[in-house]
């Protein structure tokens, strides 16, 4: 049985416990919903391989010093030991009563879920169907979903979906140019991810010039080794890069982005790919990592572009460039959805760290009254938040993203009602 909903006599100390289960891999965090505070994270990682490990860190108090351990894991180690696990130590930080809901990153949600929502049996079957448009990932968070069922049997369980954020997105900007019936009978359209991103730094930007979100009017871009871009009007996704799969949209760490999609058949009739190399191709040797031929990684790349001695200098800087270009094409294309701008969001690990690129970016973004100011833009960097823009120009903001306070947020709201 579960637990009771959430009450207004619960203590602040409460917590959820957020989990993002990749296929061999579980991500996972212990938050207070209330303040966003993270008392315990980890990562179990390459599971199912001899490789396989575990690192968690703890908190308890935001004045308490960080504590760290990382062990390798007897075989055969897979999900739902890695959960085990994880009790195991909230029980010994004496955790679990803190825990009063799970909350799951789903990646995609398809047109059947706009909101969060309690998981059952239907919801757990919806997640299997749409596993169609997500096979590499809805399968995954469906073991994670699974696994803490049985590790947390008497807690309620939530699903937070990356594509909710974006069913807001009007019929012209998620259709593509295809035969109707493709939509109508096999849901073939533009569904976008990062939705809990986006909807996070939103709400950062929001707060940041005294304004709701829903009086806001914004393009925030998410730049990882995972890469979108999103118009928010008057709070809401309008348009977004990411289509029906992640592989649309701006070039990325390892996936190509737009391409035209003749391309796929010249690489299958006349250059002998099969379809399965096709696929490997564009989602995991393309990208920054297929340009510079060197790596997916901006930090290493930016490295080698600034050392002239390089072998790889000039194609680094190739990759960077067009990288940056891409990008700023995206969000000056979204201008199109908006009416009025407050400003830009950057955001994701690239997004956040990387002031070379966000330069490179807003330069090409003249056009739309963006201008960088350096100084500013050169101490916002590894969660230092911000305003880079010169005094005159419209606000390009630095935000640190928190997806999983998000999902904790979402979790206990839901909890509440």
């Amino acid at each position: 049985m579960n637990k009771p909903l959430l009450s207004s006599e619960q203590s602040v100390d409460t917590a959820i416990l957020v989990i993002n289960c990749g296929s061999s891999s579980v991500k996972f965090s212990l938050i207070q919903p209330e303040t966003g505070h993270s008392l315990l994270s980890g990562l179990a990682e390459c599971l199912t391989t001899p490789q396989a490990s575990i690192k968690i860190k703890h908190k308890l108090t935001p004045s308490e010093n960080e504590q760290s351990e990382t062990s390798p894991l007897a075989q055969p180690y897979d999900h739902q030991q890695a959960l085990t696990t994880l009790v195991s130590k909230l029980r010994s930080l004496n955790l679990v009563e803190n825990i009063i809901a799970v909350g799951h990153r789903v990646v995609h949600g398809g047109e059947s879920y706009a909101q969060p929502v309690l998981i059952n049996d239907d919801v757990k079957a919806t997640i299997k169907q749409l596993a169609k448009l997500a096979p590499l990932h809805n399968p995954a968070n469906l073991i994670g979903i699974n696994a803490c069922q049985q590790a947390f049997k008497d807690l309620p369980q939530m699903a937070i979906f990356d594509t909710a954020f974006h069913q807001s997105m009007p019929e012209k900007a998620y259709l593509y140019g295809v035969p109707f019936s493709l939509y109508r009978e096999h849901g073939i359209r533009r569904y976008g991810f990062h939705g809990t991103s986006h909807f996070f730094v939103a709400n950062q930007a929001a707060k940041l010039m005294g304004k709701s979100l829903s009086q806001c009017n914004l393009i925030s871009a998410h730049l990882g080794n995972g890469c979108s871009v999103t118009a928010i009007k008057n709070g809401e996704s309008v348009d977004t890069s990411l289509g029906m799969t992640p592989l649309e949209g701006v070039m990325m760490g390892t996936r190509s982005g737009d391409i035209d999609a003749g391309i796929v058949f010249h690489l299958v009739e006349q250059l002998g790919y099969s379809i399965n190399e096709v696929d490997t191709l564009l989602n995991k040797k393309s990208g920054l990592l297929g340009v510079s031929q060197l790596s997916n990684d901006c930090r290493t790349l930016e490295e080698a572009m600034l050392d002239p001695n390089h072998p790889q200098s000039a194609q680094a800087k190739l990759a960077l460039t067009v990288f940056c270009y891409r990008i700023a094409k995206s969000i000056a294309s979204f201008s199109a959805s908006l009416t009025t701008l407050d400003g830009l969001i950057f955001t994701g690990g690239i997004g956040e760290n990387s002031s070379w690129v966000r330069t490179q970016i807003i330069k090409q973004l003249s056009l739309l009254n963006f201008s960088v100011c350096e100084q500013a833009n050169q101490t916002a960097r590894f969660g230092t938040n911000g305003n880079i823009s010169t005094a005159d120009a419209r606000p390009c903001w630095v935000i640190a993203t928190n997806e999983e306070w998000v999902i904790a947020q979402q979790s206990a709201q839901l909890l509440s009602k």
